[in-house]
């Protein structure tokens, strides 16, 4: 059955579109495009400021869910003066430190600050001014690309037609990473019946030529056609140029993360599965790094989850940036569920800098610790869950690092086409209501209030 379009069962959602634009890549591999060029220097946002201190350079900055602004070069000049308190219906707030400053405009959707930009981080979007984006549009930024779950079997017929919309906008990306929900091998018998979802290592491919650098197997579809497949699955990616993590022989060899190094800068990537079906990874036996924790496998294990925060600790010691992808949660929600807040604030705390979790099939809330994005759903990428309309959009993560610090966040909305599955980039009143959905179940400087 065809998803309905009109959303008529829901009210409509009023905020407006984060504004995302998409950049060229730089200093990726060599089968990336060309890095992109040093942009002409920002322009001077303050009297004081000048084009050699860009660090120094105060830039305007709004709240997380509002539309990125465009500027002029004067027009950002006198909101960043300290002349100005109100600016098109928005008050602006200057002459605080910048700390006071990104709380008040993460309290306040309504209001505008001036920062430096060297302050600038993922909870607040900065403006651009003419044309330039401060924090994106520097030849040493990097920028990751993390899309939701990928299951390319079943009722998607032709994977590579299915990736083929986004392809461009993943290859940009210095790395990109998913969370690969079907096997590489048949080598067994299903467990999950008409739910198990397997190929051969013909999908290596389609997901290579998408510009997958990295994929997650710690989900409940990994272990689909027994231990014998999903050791073939690990198998097949270590041998590809795509790297796996999240499952692996033992315990050890499941708890070994992903670790990319892109422009100098090592990043580490962990997954771990809660759902269960797939089994749980242990001391000589194969599965999925596992956390049994609600709604699916019981009540919170603390040692499943303090063996993953040790995981992540020694992930910090080994990269520059950790990276954690959960598969948790409750299917065809928007809400998290409480535990999936806690374990993410747990996460942070160990070391991670971000957490962008998956298999709810709808998008779900962002929250922010200690200024880290936990991100507890970006919603199907590649499914054909075509039951219902949620199950058919999602948003892609795009985030910003000069060096290892994290300076901003972006989500794109999409939708994918019911007769290929292949998400395809939305505008409009379409993209507001996913990120209406997101911020409805977002926190802090990330909720639409």
């Amino acid at each position: 059955m065809a998803p309905s379009r009109l959303r008529a069962s829901r009210p409509l959602v009023t905020v407006l579109v984060v504004a995302a634009a998409v950049l060229a890549g730089c200093g990726g591999r060599a089968d990336r495009e060309a890095p992109r060029a040093e942009p002409v220097p920002t322009p001077s946002l303050s009297p004081s400021s000048t084009a050699a201190s860009t660090s120094r350079h105060l830039v305007v900055v709004g709240h997380s869910t509002r539309p990125q602004l465009d500027l002029t070069a004067a027009e950002a000049r006198r909101l960043t003066s300290g002349a100005m308190t109100r600016w098109r219906g928005l008050r602006v707030v200057t002459g605080q430190s910048a700390r006071r400053t990104i709380a008040t405009v993460g309290r306040e959707p309504r209001t505008l600050g001036a920062v430096s930009l060297e302050a600038v981080g993922p909870t607040v979007v900065a403006a651009r001014v003419d044309g330039v984006d401060p924090v994106r549009d520097r030849a040493r930024a990097l920028d990751l690309t993390v899309v939701g779950d990928v299951m390319l079997v079943r009722g998607v017929t032709d994977p590579a037609a299915a990736l083929a919309p986004m392809s461009a906008l993943l290859r940009r990306a210095d790395l990109t990473v998913g969370n690969l929900e079907s096997t590489l091998s048949r080598r067994g018998a299903p467990t999950q019946g008409g739910d198990s979802f397997g190929a051969g290592p013909e999908l290596l491919g389609p997901l290579r030529s998408a510009g997958f650098d990295a994929l997650s197997l710690a989900n409940n579809h990994a272990g689909d056609f027994g231990t014998g497949a999903l050791l073939d699955t690990v198998r097949e990616l270590r041998s590809s140029p795509i790297v796996p993590f999240g499952a692996g022989g033992d315990l050890a060899d499941a708890s070994r993360p992903a670790i990319v190094e892109r422009g100098g800068v090592r990043f580490g990537f962990v997954g771990f599965n809660a759902i269960g079906e797939t089994p749980q990874a242990g001391e000589g036996r194969p599965g999925a790094l596992s956390v049994r924790m609600p709604p699916r496998t019981g009540p919170l294990s603390r040692p499943d989850l303090d063996h993953v925060l040790g995981v992540v600790r020694r992930t910090a010691r080994q990269a520059d940036v950790v990276v954690v992808l959960p598969h948790w949660g409750t299917q065809y929600t928007h809400t998290p569920e409480p535990v999936q807040r806690q374990v993410g604030r747990e996460l942070v705390r160990a070391g991670a800098d971000l957490v962008v979790g998956g298999h709810p099939h709808w998008v779900q809330g962002i929250d922010a610790v200690r200024g880290a994005p936990v991100l507890h759903s970006l919603g199907n990428f590649v499914f054909d869950m075509d039951f219902m309309e949620q199950t058919m959009e999602g948003v892609v993560l795009q985030a910003t690092f000069w060096g290892p610090q994290l300076k901003a966040i972006r989500l794109l909305p999409y939708e994918m086409d019911p007769q290929s599955f292949a998400p395809r980039r939305v505008r409009g009143s379409e993209a507001a209501q996913i990120l209406g959905d997101v911020w409805s179940t977002s926190t802090g400087p990330f909720a639409d209030r």
